[in-house]
């Protein structure tokens, strides 16, 4: 009897996830049939993408090998998809030597994600899409503490000593915290006065945390400021231009460096796959992340437009939400090829974790109707839990 093939295109984290769950499910049996698994990425190696401000702010590395994300006997291959063909079931992929090949498959997962918002390139500033991108804002801060320390005029000593975030939702928070601390560390050991480290968050909002109650945003505004970030409520920035941060409202900031967090997109490569997609750029799912009109393919992740049946909400792009996807996602992959009732999608209960700086963190769900909030060191560790979990560091 013939073997199938289940193609995994993306390893983030709802491809990761996808490939153990649909390994574990499928273990149970498909009638007699083995299943083949295959995970294609452009990457070398898994990106955990959550801790996009570490390499920002020191060389730790966020990478993990794939071989120790993926299931015993999953072959990986480096590249990208280009096409895909529904009705005989095959890939055109673009090898990283920019070969052309094809691939036929039973099961397709798309998980290739998101990409992150930039800001165009005459506003100035570093965006923070990347491995590559992280560490130029690393580099930059650092020369400026370097030339602070010769300076003599005050003004400008103050400028090399300031940095801008502009975006401040979950990213901007943990990047201002994270900054901050990091330049404050730096300043002592060159001999600054780190009190004298500035990192502006700009936020167009009236508030942090709209996904949240009020409450947890005035905790985490009081967090932010304690450890030495500058909110600006109610501002958007327009563009950073000669060590000025423009806004929409008030006089210019000095800083020396702007770092863009914009939040996500949709990767715009789903359009070359000819699926159905939303006005926002994700692929129409049904309840069990089936892609309508297209037999044996699904979607997951940032990248499909998941609601749930039951109450008609739409899943935001966290990880905390792409995770349970691809969790039951396995089970749903195996019923379709044993012709069994599959699983719906369930939302997941309201929650999130913020980090704020080393050994500190917010948690906060809302269970039962109740807003529970946690924070400090034990809020730390649930957030490296869950930045552990979503990479499957051990």
């Amino acid at each position: 009897m013939k073997d199938l093939t289940c193609v995994v295109v993306g390893g983030g984290f709802a491809g990761i996830h996808a490939l153990k769950a649909i390994h574990k499910a499928c273990h149970k049996g498909l009638n007699g049939r083995k299943l083949r698994l295959i995970l294609i990425d452009k990457g070398s190696a898994h990106v955990r993408k959550v801790l996009l401000f570490r390499p920002a702010v020191s060389e730790e590395g966020i990478t993990v090998p794939w071989e120790q994300v993926m299931p015993e006997g999953t072959r990986f291959i480096q590249g990208r998809v280009t096409s895909m063909d529904k009705e005989s079931k095959q890939l055109t992929l673009e090898d990283s030597k920019g070969l052309e090949h094809k691939l036929e498959y039973d099961v397709l997962v798309v998980a290739i994600g998101s990409i992150v918002r930039q800001a165009a390139p005459e506003q100035g500033g570093i965006s923070l899409t990347g491995l590559e991108a992280a560490e130029r804002i690393r580099e930059r801060w650092h020369a400026n503490l370097k030339l602070a320390v010769k300076e003599t005029n005050t003004q400008e000593k103050q400028r090399l000593m300031s940095a801008a975030v502009a975006g401040a939702g979950i990213t901007g928070i943990e990047t201002s915290a994270e900054m901050v601390h990091a330049m404050r560390t730096e300043a002592v050991k060159l001999g600054l006065d780190p009190k004298l480290i500035r990192v502006h968050l700009f936020n167009s909002q009236e508030r942090l945390f709209l996904e949240g109650p009020a409450k947890v945003a005035h905790r985490l505004e009081r967090y932010l400021t304690d450890l030495g970030v500058v909110l600006h409520h109610g501002r958007r920035v327009i563009k950073e231009e000669l060590g000025l941060v423009h806004v929409n409202d008030g006089s210019p900031i000095p800083v020396g460096l702007t770092v863009w967090t914009l939040g996500l997109t949709p990767n715009p490569a789903l359009l070359s796959l000819g699926l159905p997609v939303t006005m926002d750029g994700q692929i129409v799912v049904d309840e069990s992340y089936r892609v309508k009109d297209a037999p044996g393919v699904y979607g997951i992740g940032d990248c499909a437009h998941v609601v749930d049946p039951a109450n008609g909400a739409a899943d935001r792009m966290t990880c905390k939400e792409a995770i349970p996807q691809a969790t039951r996602l396995g089970g749903i992959v195996h019923a379709d090829l044993i012709d069994a009732p599959a699983a719906k999608h369930k939302s997941v209960s309201e929650g999130y974790t913020v980090g704020l700086g080393p050994g500190h963190g917010l948690v906060w769900s809302r269970t039962w109707g109740m807003d529970i909030m946690i924070t400090g060191k034990l809020a730390y560790k649930v957030k490296s839990f869950m930045w552990n979990y979503s990479s499957m560091v051990r």
